[in-house]
């Protein structure tokens, strides 16, 4: 039996416009980078993906390496496309990224005109799409001219194949840069994708406040630090786990400092009636320049659990002051190289 979405499914999810644009993105959007692929998706994620849906989860972010195998998140997400979303289509963000590895050969990453096209294309034809609403460059390539990589996105935008361009992991500098190359062509940086967490705060150093100088939105990746933010990891190192599993999130960054960290968070959250996970997502948003939050989910529990952050918004002064004397850096941005320049 199709899928039939909730017909009360905005009545609770808030939104925001992305930056000065007249579109709005839902506070908490889904990402597929993990748990999606594979030969098939699994009982379990097409939960998330509907149940996402059912709670005004309306942007759906991937990428064309998300997996694994690369592609395979794409490909599933189109299936179900086909089989269950497609007549929602106009209800939904899509949006998918090229610049990391995809496939072999000197055209498979980086930021070429060459290689940002044909990952676009490829990324339409796995998801069964016409055009995604949003597509980004997905990191800075030091040794291609951003005027390239700006005539591959500008390309796509034309073409009707994005809606809307958007960066990712770009540092303050080359951000401005690209926001002036795509003004000259008439098109308007949209969004930005940086890493941003309460132990990964890089982006406040000045990023932010470029962005919203300009009118452009910022979706935060990674709110949750991988997981690391959250309640599972207040002992240490538990089995089933991202970083038990050997993935992205290794265990070095697992230190006797982070821990000490986001015991001292956990309590704060606990004052607020919340978990860590939870306040987490709340203190990401209460900065004004984030539009959304994006989470990833291997359960249907997990994403229930991130939305509940929705019902604690508010931070007093005194809070804010006590969480930033807590919150500091962890070392732990594996994105930096691409913000580095």
């Amino acid at each position: 039996m199709s899928y039939l979405a909730n017909i009360k499914r905005y009545t609770k999810m808030q939104y925001r416009n992305c930056g000065q644009s007249g579109l709005k993105l839902p506070l908490i959007s889904i990402g597929l980078w993990h748990n999606f692929g594979g030969n098939g998706m699994s009982s379990e994620s097409k939960k998330i993906l509907f149940e996402s849906f059912d709670s005004g989860i309306t942007h759906f972010d991937l990428a064309n390496n998300y997996g694994p195998p690369y592609g395979s998140a794409e490909t599933n997400f189109g299936k179900v496309m086909k089989s269950d979303l497609g007549k929602y289509r106009d209800e939904m963000i899509i949006s998918s990224k090229a610049g990391y590895d995809m496939w072999d050969g000197p055209y498979g990453e980086w930021g070429s005109k060459k290689h940002v096209i044909a990952s676009c294309d490829q990324s339409l034809k796995r998801m069964n799409l016409d055009y995604v609403d949003i597509f980004y460059s997905h990191r800075f390539d030091p040794n291609t001219p951003l005027e390239e990589t700006a005539d591959a996105l500008e390309s796509i935008y034309r073409s009707g194949k994005a809606l809307y361009i958007g960066i990712s992991s770009y540092s303050e500098k080359k951000t401005n840069v690209m926001m002036k190359i795509l003004k000259q062509r008439g098109i308007k940086l949209f969004i930005h994708q940086p890493s941003y967490s309460l132990i990964n705060r890089w982006i406040e150093k000045g990023l932010t406040k470029t962005l919203l100088k300009n009118g452009v939105g910022c979706i935060a990746f990674s709110p949750l630090a991988q997981g690391f933010l959250s309640n599972k990891y207040l002992n240490g190192l538990p089995k089933g786990t991202r970083v038990s599993e050997n993935s992205s999130f290794s265990r070095k960054l697992i230190t006797k400092k982070n821990t000490k960290i986001i015991n001292d968070l956990n309590k704060l959250a606990k004052k607020r009636g919340q978990n860590l996970s939870q306040m987490a997502l709340a203190w990401v948003l209460n900065n004004k320049a984030i539009t959304s939050a994006l989470i990833g989910a291997r359960t249907v529990t997990q994403l229930r659990d991130c939305l509940a952050s929705l019902d604690n918004l508010k931070f007093g002064k005194e809070e804010i002051k006590k969480i930033n004397q807590k919150a500091k850096d962890g070392d732990i941005n594996i994105w930096a190289p691409s913000s580095s320049y």
